[in-house]
């Protein structure tokens, strides 16, 4: 048997704080403390070069359960769709109405923290529903 390695997910983005305090309210994240010898992020990105600065951010679960978030600023912007995107799982355990109602009402919630509502996709025989969602740079989700 391999062996368990951790992942890492990383984001390109314009804005990595910015980006990554919005899954941090998506998810439930938490910014990890500021390096040691420095009191808080902001002067530790002030001590580094100035084309660094801001030029990173991260967050990771609470419990250690699930994979560190790294947001890294690019200069181009987002073109296309992703090819890998997260999927965050609200309904599960649920089924039908219920179902829907939770992830309307989850929805709803990222909705006011700056996220867009891209689309929504209804069950059919293969797939349950899911609703398609962008963050707060356009970088798509789901909600599942």
């Amino acid at each position: 048997m391999g062996t368990i390695r951790q992942v890492q997910i990383t984001f390109d983005c314009a804005e990595p704080e910015r980006v990554a305090r919005f899954w941090c309210e998506v998810l439930g994240y938490e910014v990890p403390p500021a390096p040691t010898g420095f009191a808080t992020w902001a002067e530790f990105d002030a001590s580094l070069p100035a084309d660094r600065q801001g030029a990173a951010f991260a967050c990771a679960d609470p419990s250690g359960v699930g994979p560190r978030l790294f947001f890294q600023r690019v200069p181009e912007g987002k073109v296309v769709k992703n090819r890998v995107h997260v999927d965050v799982r609200v309904g599960t355990g649920l089924a039908g109405q219920e179902r829907l109602a939770a992830l309307e009402a989850e929805r709803d919630r990222l909705i006011a923290l700056g996220a867009s509502h891209f689309q929504t996709l209804y069950a059919d025989e293969y797939n349950e529903s899911c609703i398609v969602m962008q963050d707060v740079e356009g970088n798509e989700f789901c909600l599942d």
